[in-house]
């Protein structure tokens, strides 16, 4: 069954978010949390990524950072998240081979293809794109981003044909199901699910229920 992969908003100081995060984690079965950040100096990042870890490792999920690879094993986190295929060889020497490498902004399969063979852990279909690179102090790009039923049929391509996993991104809930039964080895849950009435608990907890679904 699918695991869940959680996207943080993009946070100033993670303090005041630590305690929503806190609540939510227990709700269901979750793999790793991607902590985004706008931008700081390297001490005030480092203490950041230290601060949302100890939230987050303690459970036993994997604490990654957008970009920042440079700073991941100081900060005592689990990996990153990069975008692009340039962004993803420049990181393997900070990470490899002791921290994840996920690869995600992949805008086809041939770039895919490209992460697979850079020995990302990971490839990721269907986030949103962001000005200025992987959405650190950016703004949401919409108008690029693909249409759900291209997620899907490339999430299927993927798991049909390859061996290591791929995320699939669902940008609302009723995406869930549908990610599950084309093959995705994890669903990511967006920023969105932090401003839903009711809580992320209950979107996490409904979220399990589609994924066993699925």
């Amino acid at each position: 069954m699918p695991r869940l992969y959680l996207f943080t908003p993009l946070l100033a100081d993670p303090a005041a978010f630590v305690p929503a995060l806190e609540r939510a984690l227990p709700a269901a079965d979750i793999a790793a949390v991607l902590l985004r950040l706008n931008d700081a100096d390297e001490r005030t990042l480092i203490n950041r990524i230290k601060s949302v870890a100890a939230v987050v490792q303690r459970r036993d999920i994997a604490l990654l950072v957008e970009g920042q690879p440079e700073l991941v094993a100081r900060a005592g986190a689990d990996g990153a998240h990069l975008t692009g295929i340039e962004a993803l060889r420049a990181a393997l020497p900070a990470l490899k081979p002791d921290r994840i490498a996920g690869a995600g902004g992949l805008r086809s399969r041939h770039d895919a293809m490209l992460a697979g063979e850079t020995e990302a852990d990971y490839v990721m279909f269907g986030e949103p794109e962001w000005r200025g690179g992987g959405g650190r102090g950016g703004e949401h790009r919409g108008g690029k981003n693909l249409p759900f039923a291209a997620i899907e049929e490339r999430v299927a391509w993927w798991a049909e044909l390859f061996q290591s996993p791929c995320i699939g991104y669902a940008a609302s809930a009723d995406q869930i199901r549908p990610l599950a039964a084309a093959g995705a080895d994890f669903v990511a849950l967006g920023e969105w699910i932090w401003s839903e009435q009711g809580g992320a608990g209950r979107i996490l907890a409904a979220a399990a229920t589609s994924l066993a679904a699925g």
